[in-house]
């Protein structure tokens, strides 16, 4: 909730914010080719930092059997922050290697907490609040990360009502089934 109360304030205050990040360097290291790099690097410039890091692992020395660890190990030398999409599930463990702080920009198809804190912020400038809503879900399921933040999310408050349509082979998993049950705030 502070966070999106800060994303509030950065949105209705940007120039306050402008600088906040001069002469910071952030590295995006993403495994996958994916737009949500676009989204750290557009935040980063608009708070004023620089943006280095590679949207590709195959034009790193990922290609030549660099192993995550190593890598943040070095990129920690040149960046103040990482931000890492990896595709596979736990990789932002990296962070305990990296001496910067990491962002989990989504990993395997386990998790994507920014995208979580996106729809959060969606929820509560739609809506006013986090609580007593139904939402539903639709389409994959079973491999999609940001359902499965926003679920988990979601369940720290009340009166929340979740409906998952999707077909037998991209159901969500039986693990995030059973957290659903175990918290008696989703419905």
């Amino acid at each position: 909730e502070q966070i999106v109360a800060l994303a509030e304030d950065i949105i209705a205050n940007r120039a306050k914010y402008s600088e906040a990040c001069k002469g910071k360097k952030l590295a995006t290291l993403f495994y996958e080719l994916d737009r949500t790099r676009l989204s750290f690097t557009s935040a980063m410039m608009e708070l004023g930092g620089s943006v280095i890091g590679f949207s590709d692992a195959n034009s790193s020395s990922v290609s030549k059997g660099e192993t995550v660890a190593d890598t943040v190990r070095v990129i920690r030398c040149f960046a103040d922050i990482i931000a890492m999409r990896h595709f596979k599930e736990g990789a932002a463990v990296a962070s305990q290697y990296a001496g910067v702080p990491v962002i989990n920009a989504g990993d395997g198809s386990h998790s994507h907490p920014t995208q979580t804190l996106t729809d959060l912020l969606t929820i509560k400038r739609e809506k006013g609040r986090f609580d007593n809503m139904t939402i539903g879900f639709s389409g994959d399921l079973k491999f999609g990360r940001t359902v499965h933040s926003l679920i988990k999310a979601l369940s720290r408050y009340s009166g929340i009502k979740v409906i998952l349509i999707a077909p037998q082979e991209l159901r969500l998993p039986d693990y995030m089934l059973a957290e659903m049950s175990e918290n008696s705030k989703l419905e």
